[in-house]
């Protein structure tokens, strides 16, 4: 794609976004009660600015004008902060991490292709009519053709004579077998294509890379390199071009700002009668007057505020209102706040308003701009003039102010001089008064335990103790699975189904990568500081960690209960250690403190062969780092654990702000996880290896499992015997007869222990809609009255 067919994505993005925050503006301005029509427009929300989303990151991975990809860089964080704000409503609004989409993908006409429209009863049995009789029909003419055939050779065989007869009988048996070959290559011909037409099976080549992507990311590259030079010429113009502006525009912006400063003194002096106080340094100086007003608006203000002095004066004076009106008032507005709190209102949003802002800014300057000249794409000069305009102007400001103030000192000894003087005699008579400060009790602040020390110090203690660990280069997108299609059917029968592996990846992308991933999002979004993967060994829970740390360039820092057994012993060192971690984790941001087995650190009671490791070392101190995480911190801390049930429940789920059960991986996961694996170590998928078998025999295994048995099975040899004996699903199977599956019950064990937590709590108390307090008092009744009979 050229430069003009992303300027053009741009503008259709940008067209997208502005009708969208139009629309979000009415609807938020109208309160709701209808629960599912919330969702619904949060959702629909949802869907279209993941839309814009994917298309702005699009454009601004290749777009190469440096100018125009800051404005874009703005908007991508406005847009991936807003997303992070309609799933936090979501969740409030449900009550549960996962939420599914299917009846709206379908409404926005973006539907999976498993998905059909339903038809009419009536009109399925007329189809299914129809095609019977054809089919019937065909094998009737089918049937009377062959006896017709036969009954033709026979007639052809009394005429010609038994050799006649011999020979074309041979004929017959010799096209009988030939058209029977020829029939098998052909069906097996057309079931191949079915299967790639379906989607079953991939398409020839599949797997080989072709030219036009080849070209496609050597495009790319080169793009990213013509990005890197203009980024560099944009750097150095916008010292160039300030520099050119200080010498020529200079002396004209600094005489212009003296100017218009001695006239607001005269103009103060001539209404007010004296001459105005000039604003400090800490306040702005005279840039707060002459905020983008005139000389003459200036005036007007000082006019006004006058005006209004004088009537807040004649108001105190009035009588007040009688007691009874305050009555009726306050009643009205009581019960106007009961209706407003019983009807739903979306929040304010942080990044509604840097959007819209950005969205001007592109309508101002880019939207109609003509770029005829500007065929490389590089920076526009004129933009920068006005930029380094402004700047120049704030700093010779700052100049301009230095020289006002002592000029306005002058004229107020000129013309105020008795008034001084008879102000500091008196100050004389009534002697030094001593300004005595209250002494205020200071907040406390945390001491620097290493103030001595550097950063590169505490980086290499904290490498050689193995507490700063390096991760290991893994992809998100290399955590495989798919979508639960069937989530919202399910839950409209009132079934909590169980999350896909995708949807614990989208939530691993929302509450992990894009925070970490910009400062401004983490700032500014709903902050996310602790997180918990909780699910069976095998399941990815550790590749997710590292996948966080890949994708966002993150430290990671591990202070997993078995890997500080030992260090730092003591009170005193533990602080130290937590202490160098949080400091180090500060200064090199993002980071990630990574606690694996946390269920150890909050035990319920710490097994005898565990009691030398002191597992429960960070179950006070983990509270009290978490209190301490600004939005400016950068910071994640992220627990893995198998046995979430071993730990109190309480203390564990108030150190962990958002728990993230991690399941065993379902039928359509582990059907592309199979093709994956085993085409990524070397394997070729051929007809005489059922996938879809190794699929359903496999149910209860993890990711784990399935990733050793191909290890197993595809040696070195057996790659490169595929070309003579292709591979069968048998051969994988005798593999997983020595392995443990993860069964129902364990699965079910996890989902009991989430119902436990707060947001499984009051889920389970928004579906039941209170009808266990009603159970409660039923049964409080019940026992009374058996009590009362008892004494009767």
């Amino acid at each position: 794609m050229s430069n003009a067919m992303y300027n053009k994505m741009w503008h259709q993005t940008q067209e997208a976004l502005n009708s969208l925050l139009d629309t979000e503006s009415q609807k938020m301005m109208e309160p709701q009660k209808n629960q599912v029509f919330i969702f619904q427009m949060l959702a629909t929300f949802y869907i279209k600015y993941v839309q814009i989303f994917r298309n702005l990151e699009n454009v601004y991975d290749q777009i190469v004008h440096p100018q125009k990809r800051i404005l874009i860089r703005k908007i991508l964080d406005a847009v991936m902060g807003r997303i992070l704000e309609l799933k936090n409503e979501m969740v409030e609004l449900e009550l549960t991490e996962f939420h599914y989409f299917d009846d709206i993908l379908q409404d926005l006409k973006l539907e999976p292709k498993y998905q059909v429209k339903p038809i009419p009863l009536e009109e399925a049995v007329k189809l299914i009519q129809i095609a019977e009789r054809a089919r019937q029909g065909r094998l009737r003419a089918m049937f009377m053709k062959q006896i017709y055939l036969q009954e033709y050779r026979a007639k052809q065989a009394r005429l010609l004579g038994d050799k006649v007869a011999d020979v074309s009988a041979a004929a017959l048996r010799i096209q009988k077998v030939w058209r029977g070959f020829h029939q098998c290559k052909r069906t097996e011909r057309q079931r191949r294509e079915e299967m790639i037409f379906l989607g079953m099976n991939p398409p020839p080549l599949f797997n080989e890379v072709s030219a036009a992507m080849i070209q496609a990311d050597r495009l790319c590259h080169l793009r990213n390199k013509v990005q890197i030079k203009h980024e560099e010429e944009y750097r150095d113009a916008l010292v160039t071009i300030k520099d050119d502006l200080k010498l020529t525009e200079g002396p004209d912006i600094k005489e212009n700002l003296q100017d218009q400063i001695r006239h607001w003194f005269i103009e103060c002096r001539n209404l007010t009668g004296t001459f105005p106080d000039y604003p400090n340094e800490e306040e702005g100086g005279s840039a707060i007057i002459f905020s983008n007003k005139t000389p003459q608006q200036v005036i007007d203000d000082i006019v006004a505020s006058q005006d209004e002095e004088e009537k807040t004066k004649k108001k105190k004076k009035e009588k007040k209102p009688k007691k009874e009106k305050k009555e009726k008032e306050t009643k009205e507005t009581k019960e106007k706040n009961k209706e407003e709190e019983e009807m739903w209102k979306m929040s304010p949003s942080v990044f509604l308003h840097t959007m819209e802002e950005g969205n001007s800014v592109y309508k101002d300057l880019w939207k109609n701009k003509d770029e005829s000249w500007n065929f490389p794409q590089d920076y526009d000069p004129e933009l920068i003039k006005e930029d380094k305009r402004k700047e120049l102007e704030s700093e010779i400001r700052v100049q301009v102010d230095e020289l006002m103030r002592q000029e306005l000192k002058n004229l107020k000894l000129a013309v105020n001089r008795e008034k001084e003087l008879s102000a500091r005699t008196g100050k004389k008579k009534g002697g030094k008064k001593k300004n005595k400060k209250k002494k205020g009790r200071k907040g406390k602040k945390d001491k620097d335990l290493t103030v001595d020390r550097t950063i590169e110090s505490l980086y290499k203690e904290l490498v050689e103790e193995g507490l700063l660990i390096q991760a290991l280069k893994v992809s998100l997108s290399d955590y495989i699975g798919e979508y639960s299609y069937l989530g919202t059917s399910l839950r409209q029968v009132s079934i909590e189904p169980m999350p896909s592996l995708l949807d614990v990846r989208q939530l691993i992308t929302l509450y992990a990568i894009l925070p970490l991933g910009s400062a401004a999002v983490h700032e500014k979004a709903p902050l996310v500081k602790s997180l918990l993967l909780a699910g069976p060994s095998g399941v990815g829970k550790k590749m997710l960690v590292h996948a966080i740390c890949t994708e966002t360039g993150a430290n990671l820092f591990n202070l997993s209960a078995a890997n500080i057994t030992g260090k730092y012993p003591g009170k005193s060192g533990l602080q130290m250690m937590l202490h160098v971690v949080f400091k180090v984790a500060r200064k090199l941001q993002p980071s990630v403190v990574w606690i694996g087995d946390t269920e150890k650190t909050f035990y319920k009671k710490v097994p005898h062969a565990e009691r030398k490791m002191e597992p429960k070392r960070l179950k006070k101190q983990l509270p009290k780092m978490l209190k301490l995480l600004k939005p400016d911190d950068r910071i994640l801390i992220v627990g893995t654990t198998k046995r979430p049930f071993d730990a109190e429940l309480q203390p564990f789920c108030k150190a962990y702000q958002k728990i993230i059960l991690v399941p065993r991986p379902d039928y359509a996961s582990r059907y592309v996880l199979w093709k994956e694996i085993i085409q990524r170590h070397g394997g070729v998928i051929t007809d005489t290896l059922s996938v879809s078998c190794l699929a359903k025999i496999t149910d209860g295994f993890t990711q784990g499992h399935i990733v050793q048995v191909v290890k197993e099975v595809l040696t070195e040899r057996r790659i490169r015997q595929q070309s003579h004996k292709p591979l069968t699903a048998l051969e994988f199977i005798a593999s997983l007869t020595s392995m443990n599956p993860v069964y129902q019950e364990e699965e079910d064990s996890f989902k009991d222990w989430y119902a436990k937590t707060p947001m499984g709590k009051k889920r389970a108390l928004a579906l039941t809609g209170g009808n266990k307090e009603n159970e409660k008092d039923k049964g409080k009744k019940e026992k009374k009255g058996k009590k009362e009979k008892k004494k009767k």
